[in-house]
């Protein structure tokens, strides 16, 4: 019998490796770009199309590689940051494995130019599938030259699994984002399909913050800086009225590498307790100096899981240097008032004598024996209340009538409301629910979430027939997305022409709200877009019918009836009425509740 176990060859086990490190064309971008600036790169541009599909390109003018180096490079374990295993408790660089090259060059086809300050020409090298394809001198400048063609062009089952082009390039920007935050000094440019979409000077930190997600974030962020034994702390955190529903900028860093950590998160969130509502998000960049030997940062391959050795002693920090950024800018100034035309109090001498005030009043005042003060009742005094004389009316009490029939298919005799000549009543209970009749029982009514089911049913027919109104705004209000929010609203905008937005690019990220959809009076478009767009970067869909179904259900969440409103006896009516129109009167899009009936015999068991 043979034997069975084999070593596998470098180009399967690189493969492998592949599908760890290298996920879809951000990671290709992140691996090169974190390279780049280990090479101590001034100036990075990466050049994309395709989203990442058909090429992919970074430029740095680091130091470079030596012909030697560059063929190296590519070698799984091949690395120049770390000598041995006692190196990884002490990592100043953002790469260390020496797995990203190998593992680029198994799934794609890779051109290298680079060239080391003292060399006089370069090396041009070209590898596909892990195979050395050519190799030779070449004249080009200073720095290393990456071009990444075909990604996943040999394991098409990858390739097959990656997403729409607008969905990869949300990903590029928004791992471009976290590095761009921690290298300011750095200038950086992003090219899609020839488009210029950043360009990012070098300078300071709250500079930089401005330049990728707008200048309104200039009054919007309060410094944090703490040094201790442990870790220092520094960046910026948000006023309390930044705060969001949901999509804020919430970014952590250590030691210039992006890092996620719920537990430290709660100690941001902590710090605002009672500041703003519950459930809203504050923006925060914060970035730790820690001692490499305290953290652990080969977790895992994609690197943004880290552990702390004093993990406890980091969160209470936190949460004091936060509390004091947000106390020093909530700090009450010196009163000072407005004297002007107010008397002159002289001070207090307490050398001069103060004679007590001597009040006045007539010592033979007698209310009970004075009898001047009685008033004459007219004679006429019945005519005083001739306005009085109608009876006021009764409320309307709930009153039993005949049932009526829905339109979703189901008989509805046990479950409709009752209906009279005149609008039935209801009763709104505690500005969140709709409770009315019917016939076996008490019908409760989540008012909120009818509403968003009325509306999600409007705007899918809206979608289907185009047929949608737009309502013009007489002064355009302008929104400013983050670059990786501009590129998913960009893959939303037919469909919300299609539902009555009316928008312009203004460039620079920047839309002008010319015209919003009939009916969302009260609602601020600026706001309701964001929360639009957050939706959809939380529930990514690509398929058209999906988008459009997303969109309806997130502009029907936004635009509802609000929970505590307080509706009118006719508008309870309008909107259980149309309810009952619907194709579905018990549930939302997303599945939630929205009828619960309480039956007459529970009611009557409850009053025994």
């Amino acid at each position: 019998m043979s034997d069975v176990i084999q070593l596998l060859p470098d180009s399967v086990a690189n493969q492998i490796a592949a599908g760890e490190v290298i996920q879809r064309p951000a990671s290709v971008i992140k691996e090169l770009v974190e390279n780049a600036v280990d090479a101590g790169a001034k100036t990075i541009n990466v050049l994309v199309v395709d989203a990442g599909r058909t090429s992919i390109q970074v430029i740095d003018d680091g130091c470079g590689m030596s012909e030697t180096d560059a063929r190296l490079a590519f070698e799984r374990h091949a690395t120049s940051k770390i000598r041995k295993a006692d190196d990884l408790f002490a990592l100043h660089t953002m790469g260390f494995r020496g797995e990203a090259l190998a593992s680029i060059a198994a799934v794609a086809q890779v051109e290298l130019r680079t060239r080391r300050e003292g060399d006089d020409v370069g090396t041009l090298l070209n590898i596909a599938a892990s195979h050395v394809v050519g190799q030779e001198p070449v004249s080009c400048p200073v720095g290393s030259n990456f071009k990444i063609d075909n990604l996943f062009y040999n394991v098409p089952a990858r390739r097959k699994f990656l997403k729409s082009n607008a969905t990869e390039l949300n990903n590029i920007m928004t791992a471009f984002e976290r590095i761009v935050l921690v290298y300011p000094g750095i200038s950086f440019t992003l090219h899609h399909n020839g488009a210029e979409l950043l360009n990012l000077r070098a300078g300071n930190l709250h500079q930089r913050i401005a330049d990728i997600f707008g200048k309104r974030f200039n009054q919007d962020l309060l410094p944090v800086d703490v040094t201790t034994a442990i870790c220092r702390i520094t960046g910026f955190v948000g006023k309390p009225e930044s705060a969001r529903k949901k999509g804020a900028q919430e970014y952590f860093f250590v030691n210039g590498r992006y890092m996620r950590h719920p537990y430290f998160h709660k100690a941001v969130a902590n710090a605002y307790e009672r500041l703003v509502l519950t459930g809203m998000q504050v923006p925060y960049f914060i970035y730790f100096d820690v001692n490499p030997a305290d953290i652990d940062v080969n977790i895992h391959p994609v690197k943004t899981e880290i552990k702390f050795e004093n993990e406890q002693a980091i969160w209470q920090i936190l949460s004091a240097a936060v509390k004091d950024a947000i106390g020093r800018f909530c700090e009450v100034p010196s009163i000072d008032f407005d004297q002007q035309g107010s008397p002159d109090i002289p001070l207090f001498d307490p050398t001069g004598n103060v004679a007590p005030p001597s009040p006045q009043y007539n010592r033979d005042y007698n209310p009970f024996r004075s009898q001047s003060h009685k008033t004459a009742v007219p004679a006429d005094w019945e005519q005083l209340y001739d306005g009085l004389r109608t009876q006021p009316q009764q409320p309307e009490l709930f009153e039993p009538a005949q049932a009526w029939s829905g339109a979703d298919g189901e008989p509805l005799a046990d479950n409709a409301p009752l209906l009279e000549d005149k609008s039935p009543a209801h009763y709104q209970y505690k500005g969140k629910y709709i409770m009315t009749t019917v016939k076996s029982g008490l019908m409760i009514i989540d008012q909120h979430r009818a509403d968003e089911r009325i509306l999600y049913e409007r705007y899918m027919e809206q979608l289907r027939s185009h047929t949608a109104s737009t309502q013009r705004v007489l002064f355009p209000e302008v929104v400013q997305f983050a670059p990786s929010d501009a590129v998913l609203l960009s893959k939303l905008l037919p469909e919300l022409t299609a539902v009555g937005f009316d928008l312009s690019d203004l460039g620079q990220f920047s839309y002008a709200v010319n015209g919003v959809p009939a009916g969302i009076e009260g609602l601020s478009p600026v706001q309701l877009l964001r929360d639009i767009v957050s939706d959809a970067r939380e529930t990514p869909v690509d398929a058209a019918d999906e988008l459009s179904r997303s969109l309806a259900q997130s502009m029907a969440r936004h635009a509802a009836i609000p929970y505590g409103q307080i509706l009118s006896n006719d508008e309870m009516e309008s909107v259980v009425n149309e309810l009952f129109a619907c194709s579905n009167v018990n549930y939302t899009a997303d599945g939630k509740p929205i009828i619960a009936i309480l039956p007459q015999r529970d009611i009557e068991r409850l009053l025994q």
